[in-house]
């Protein structure tokens, strides 16, 4: 549910507004989307919108423009992990004139540096939390001490953005900050239409798994339960769609489960989006067993398409599973529950009929209202008036 700003006075000049990120586009992922689709939106509705990322093995432009929106990428280190540190972006904020610092995502180095660089520098920020699972073991145990030692800037940020409800209450208990101190603001859902109409009665026997290929978003999960589908549903196969470090072990699993041959692992190009549609629009059925999920954009985006899903029970998937969107399943449960689950969705799925899904329009409204908010606070001292946080204190 989306948490509707007041409309503040317009703001007399042009907002500068400064999002940082990890990742921008043409990287995949769901904060490269919100980006991708959110900025380009607010430059469009006057704020001038900047991008600041990294890029440690120099694959894309230093400095381009896309869309309206200017686009700076930086080294990162280490080049081969994904807890990149980029100090360049910590100089960017000290030196230029912003009038507000967004930061998207927190489980990496460099929001917290910007967080810092922008509170040095006496200017307002926001974050969106864009909350994840990990795939390591040790990172996840250590996840609640890390967000604990950045509870000092959280809790100076002009607003804490949430993208679900689940995401917002989470980090109100465990940070202990106050629930005002959340706005919710989700995730947009809307694709281009498909190329061609396929109407539901038509759709293929085709299973989705769509997301990083790490091991917490589960895809090792559904590859196993594919056996006991083909059992029931012979016609059955599975696209995996995704890139990431897991992909050789998903490989093997489907080799030695002997459903190889029904198992498709492919890369759909970030800005691809049309391609997303047309592959929703033919799939039967979109599964996605992810050890943690703040929203899932990917779910958004099948929903809309009217394709039936099977989700884990977990995180922010629990309120779809109660609303009766999904099918869910437990998280730990067996290859063949899972089965059952797909088979179920296959032969009489569950799709939310007249239901109030989130536009990528309506996000980046909210955002613009939020940011309109901040500046004049800003400049009457409002917000620039909190005391210097310790970074490893409360």
């Amino acid at each position: 549910m989306t948490v509707r700003i007041a409309h503040a006075t317009e703001s007399p000049s042009r907002i500068r507004a400064l999002m940082v990120s990890t990742r921008a586009f043409p990287y995949a992922g769901g904060v490269e989307t919100h980006i991708h689709e959110v900025a380009p939106r607010l430059a469009r509705m006057g704020v001038d919108v900047s991008v600041v990322t990294t890029d440690p093995h120099a694959r894309f432009p230093p400095d381009e423009w896309i869309d309206g929106v200017h686009i700076r990428r930086f080294p990162g280190w280490p080049a081969t992990r994904d807890y990149s540190v980029s100090p360049q972006i910590y100089r960017t904020i000290r030196r230029e004139r912003w009038d507000l610092v967004h930061c998207q995502g927190i489980h990496t180095l460099v929001p917290p540096l910007a967080m810092l660089a922008a509170w040095r520098t006496g200017i307002p920020y926001l974050v969106t939390l864009h909350s994840g699972g990990h795939s390591s073991r040790l990172r996840s145990a250590f996840r609640f001490g890390q967000w604990w030692v950045l509870r000092p800037l959280l809790r100076r940020a002009a607003r804490l953005i949430a993208v679900s409800a689940f995401e917002a209450a989470f980090f109100s208990k465990q940070l202990r900050l106050p629930a005002e101190r959340f706005v919710v603001i989700p995730n947009g859902s809307d694709l281009p239409p498909p190329s061609h109409g396929l109407p539901a009665a038509v759709r293929e026997p085709l299973i989705l798994s769509i997301g990083r290929l790490e091991r917490y978003k589960g895809h090792h999960r559904v590859i196993a339960a594919l056996p006991s589908v083909l059992r029931l549903r012979p016609e059955a196969r599975l696209i995996i769609v995704g890139a990431g470090p897991y992909e050789p072990q998903l490989r093997q699993l489907a080799q030695e489960l002997g459903v190889g041959d029904r198992v498709e692992i492919r890369e759909l190009p970030a800005n691809d989006r049309l391609g997303m549609a047309n592959l929703l629009a033919r799939a039967g059925l979109l599964v996605l067993l992810s050890d943690y999920e703040s929203q899932s954009i990917t779910v958004m985006e099948a929903l809309a398409a009217g394709t039936p899903v099977v989700a884990a029970h977990t995180t922010a998937l629990r309120q779809l599973a109660r609303d009766g969107w999904i099918q869910a399943v437990p998280l730990r449960c067996s290859a063949s529950q899972i089965a059952t689950a797909i088979v179920c969705q296959l032969e009489n799925p569950i799709t939310p009929v007249a239901v109030h899904l989130p536009r990528w329009d309506e996000c980046a409204s909210d955002l613009h209202r939020l940011y309109q908010q901040i500046v004049p606070s800003a400049s009457d001292g409002d917000v620039r008036a909190a005391p210097a946080p310790s970074v490893y204190g409360v």
